[in-house]
């Protein structure tokens, strides 16, 4: 059930260059189940920003009443709330959209995590709950540099982990795609989430495989009422039939829609 609530702060950390990892305290944590889901945050207490702002959710404990998520601080919105201390509050709507399907892995099959990028938060989730189910996971994180790199330990403790740079400085120099083919990692389900380059190669790549991608999208109401977010089903791809990324995704089986 989607609430909304004023979330306490618990704690704000700098991970990497840009990127920070927000705790939030809250009853809604209790609502949150599915890996891949969202929430849309109200950054300030007026009208400026005057849009909410999207952030997945990288990691629930209900026990604490708490979720972590971790973001690129880039735009107004994002460097303001970078801002906010313990003891602030945020103004949280959620949980949103549809996330991965865990059940797609059955006990002792392997599944491949695949992110690029901001893309990579809600995989870890992902992975805590197949390694849970008794689902092997192997990652594959793409980023920019090795400054951008963050969570590589933390993915590390749940299987494999490779990570791949454009500029060489950390894992394999190229995409993720790269990685998977340098390293002939072999699966039964992957799971994405990053830039659409990428979940194309990955969905042209592995036709003959289940395959579920997380779609990154601007949004603007959250709630599948404006529009503002939709694309094309894989079956019309030009004509009048659309999904919305926030309210029928933002994970679709590949396939399901036009990237």
């Amino acid at each position: 059930m989607i609430r909304q609530e004023q979330c306490t702060v618990i704690s704000q950390i700098k991970l990497a260059e840009n990127i920070y990892e927000l705790t939030l305290q809250g009853e809604l944590v209790h609502e949150m189940k599915v890996p891949g889901q969202f929430v849309h945050l109200k950054i300030s207490g007026g009208y400026d920003p005057m849009l909410r702002r999207p952030i997945s959710i990288a990691e629930i404990l209900p026990d604490e009443s708490q979720f972590k998520m971790i973001y690129r601080a880039e735009g107004r919105g994002t460097v303001m709330l970078s801002e906010k201390k313990p003891g602030d509050y945020t103004d949280v709507l959620g949980p949103l959209g549809n996330g991965f399907p865990i059940s797609e892995a059955g006990r002792g099959d392997t599944a491949l995590l695949v992110g690029g990028g901001i893309g990579v938060p809600p995989l870890y989730e992902l992975s805590k709950q197949l390694v849970s189910h008794g689902v092997k996971v192997i990652h594959v994180l793409g980023f920019q540099s090795a400054s951008a790199v963050f969570y590589e330990e933390k993915f590390a403790q749940l299987g494999e982990t490779y990570l791949a740079t454009s500029d060489g400085s950390a894992g394999t120099k190229g995409f993720v795609t790269d990685v998977i083919n340098k390293f002939n990692i072999n699966f039964d389900v992957l799971y994405s989430c990053g830039p659409t380059p990428m979940l194309k190669a990955l969905e042209n790549q592995y036709s003959h495989k289940t395959v579920y991608l997380s779609l990154e999208e601007r949004m603007g109401c959250g709630i599948g009422a404006c529009f503002a977010c939709v694309c094309h089903t894989g079956d019309d791809p030009d004509g009048y039939s659309y999904k919305k990324v926030c309210s029928d995704g933002p994970v679709f089986k590949a396939g399901e829609v036009v990237l």
